[in-house]
């Protein structure tokens, strides 16, 4: 045989039969179609229940105790970096509540729910790198809303005024009754009938 070429063996499988499942492991029962099952599994799940509470009760000293081992690791850097980054996100709140307040107020005048005019407006744009409020600019951003949307604006005073009720004018049922009311023509007639005339 040349070396370059390569030799298979022929191996001769025997078919394998399955094996048979034994006779005395059946398909499981319902536990909970037997009353008596069913209590016996819900106790040896609430006994499984009690196990894993007092096993997290065991463990939840050593989650606290293995974060401040964690925090404690941690160089003094990253957590002064992580103090600052919350410090500027309270800072960036207080300043976004302080920029809504400055344009409810500036709507105020002129806007007829001065609610509407932050939620127009890109707040971000009135508060400068220092982190000072641009009132200027949020009278601008407000004129420029008006314009845009002029239904946001409050009613001129000169505008005409919805009737308001006039209980004098027409029948009020206290037995004010006028002339022309036909009750009134019809006792009339009637009286007039009986009467001869």
């Amino acid at each position: 045989m040349p070396e370059n070429e390569e030799t298979t063996e022929q191996v001769a499988t025997e078919p394998t039969q399955p094996e048979a499942a034994p006779e005395a492991e059946q398909a499981p029962t319902d536990p909970w179609a037997d009353p008596d099952a069913a209590r016996k599994e819900i106790e040896k799940l609430r006994r499984e229940a009690a196990k894993y509470r007092t096993k997290a009760g065991e463990l939840e000293p050593l989650a606290k105790k293995a974060k401040e081992l964690e925090d404690a690791s941690k160089s003094e850097q990253e957590r002064l970096a992580e103090q600052l980054r919350a410090a500027e996100d309270r800072a960036r709140t207080v300043q976004q509540r302080a920029v809504r307040a400055e344009v409810r107020a500036l709507a105020a005048t002129e806007f007829a729910d001065p609610d509407d005019a932050h939620a127009f407006l890109n707040l971000d744009e009135f508060v400068d790198a220092d982190g000072d409020i641009d009132t200027d600019g949020i009278r601008k951003g407000l004129d420029e809303l008006l314009k845009r949307k002029p239904h946001l604006a409050k009613p001129a005073d000169n505008s005409p005024r919805p009737p308001r009720p006039d209980r004098s004018q027409g029948s009020s049922g206290n037995g004010n009754r006028s002339s022309s009311d036909p009750g009134a023509i019809f006792a009339g007639l009637m009286d007039q009938a009986l009467k001869g005339r």
